[in-house]
């Protein structure tokens, strides 16, 4: 097997990014599932995938499909990911990687126990300034880390008539900003500082949308296992310029990233970090923007996560073909889903009972 072929659920974000950045990584995309037949037709012939589907059983008939990559709504991730795996299928699931910790354990097991690729839907652990700031950290280049800010606001879904699919303005079906966000930075977090074992958090929304159950925003101060003490918070309500905060301080200095450029502070100055040749991406890369219809959409529309998710990707064929991989960075696995889903769980218990909660690390 040289070029692996895989079928790719979801004709959104599935389009936009996982289509694309799997077809650039050398995967054969055999079939496009979406619920919508016109539509899947529509957009398997706009990239070039020669079997549209309306249902995961479908795709898995074929026999040239070895991979299903998921790009749907959380609340779909249980059901997708064991008929794959059931099927002998490798997975690789975007995140929020399911609804509680409960799923993400019975996922992970399922993919274990049938000996199968899996994959979350990380991507930026391959971002440049990402993955050269953790590993700066890791390697003390600020001595013993001791506080850590993430803060992140963007105007995205500041309008209240902006259109947003029907499963992410509610709770229940895994929606809102702190899965669709936070997922990422709990998981920069964990890789650069260590598990997380505390919260006290508060989710809100800044912008009053009719019938939403889900934030727009949260707060959460973290504690990990390492003694830093850490503040993550982001917006997609809040109105004016976009505001990145990317910040760790350590005994010896103190590391930033301001948009992939990676600065470092110590006693003997303040100087930018040079990227080494095995961190370097390719630029962004924008999908096309009539397939940009809703605000949602339009969260994508710079294309800063194709290079990143390519990368995955490439991890992704490499170990369905026995190849080894780099091993910083690594992908993240099911295992990881599950670490980042206890914290997830206990920030929305924490704002729910308004008190410290702590991170029971998941068997």
């Amino acid at each position: 097997m040289t070029n692996p072929g895989v079928a790719v659920v979801g004709t959104g974000f599935g389009c936009l990014t996982h289509v694309r950045a799997l077809q650039a990584a050398g995967f054969d995309v055999v079939a496009l599932v979406g619920r919508d037949k016109m539509k899947t037709a529509d957009r398997a012939k706009r990239f070039d995938v020669p079997s549209p589907c309306t249902s995961l059983a479908e795709a898995l008939a074929f026999e040239d499909v070895d991979a299903v990559s998921i790009a749907t709504p959380p609340h779909t991730h249980r059901d997708l990911a064991l008929a794959a795996i059931a099927a002998g299928r490798h997975v690789l699931c975007e995140k929020p990687f399911a609804r509680d910790v409960a799923e993400a354990v019975e996922l992970r097991d399922a993919a274990a126990g049938a000996g199968v690729v899996n994959l979350l839907g990380c991507e930026f652990r391959f971002a440049t300034g990402q993955a050269l700031m953790s590993r700066l950290v890791r390697a003390g280049a600020i001595g013993e880390p001791r506080l850590a800010s993430f803060v992140l606001q963007v105007p995205m879904l500041a309008d209240p008539d902006g259109e947003v699919p029907g499963w992410w303005s509610d709770a229940a079906q895994g929606g809102g900003w702190l899965g669709a966000q936070a997922s990422h930075v709990i998981d920069q977090v964990r890789t650069t500082l260590g598990e997380i074992t505390g919260v006290s958090a508060g989710l809100n929304a800044v912008t009053d949308r009719a019938g939403w159950t889900a934030e727009d925003s949260y707060t959460a101060h973290f504690r990990t296992a390492g003694g830093v003490e850490g503040m993550m918070q982001s917006s997609t309500g809040a109105w004016g310029p976009p505001v990145f905060l990317t910040r760790i301080s350590g005994t010896t200095g103190t590391i930033w990233d301001e948009f992939g450029t990676v600065t470092l502070a110590d006693a003997s100055g303040q100087r930018q970090v040079d990227v080494p040749d095995d961190l370097r991406n390719a630029p962004p890369d924008p999908p096309p923007s009539d397939l940009l219809v809703t605000a949602y959409d339009n969260m994508h529309a710079f294309g800063v996560d194709l290079a990143p998710y390519t990368r995955l990707c490439e991890a992704f064929r490499d170990l369905i073909l026995g190849r080894a991989i780099a091993g910083d960075p690594a992908p993240a696995t099911f295992a990881d889903g599950v670490a980042d889903m206890a914290v997830v769980d206990a920030i929305r218990r924490s704002s729910a009972e308004q008190r410290w909660v702590a991170v029971d690390p998941p068997t």
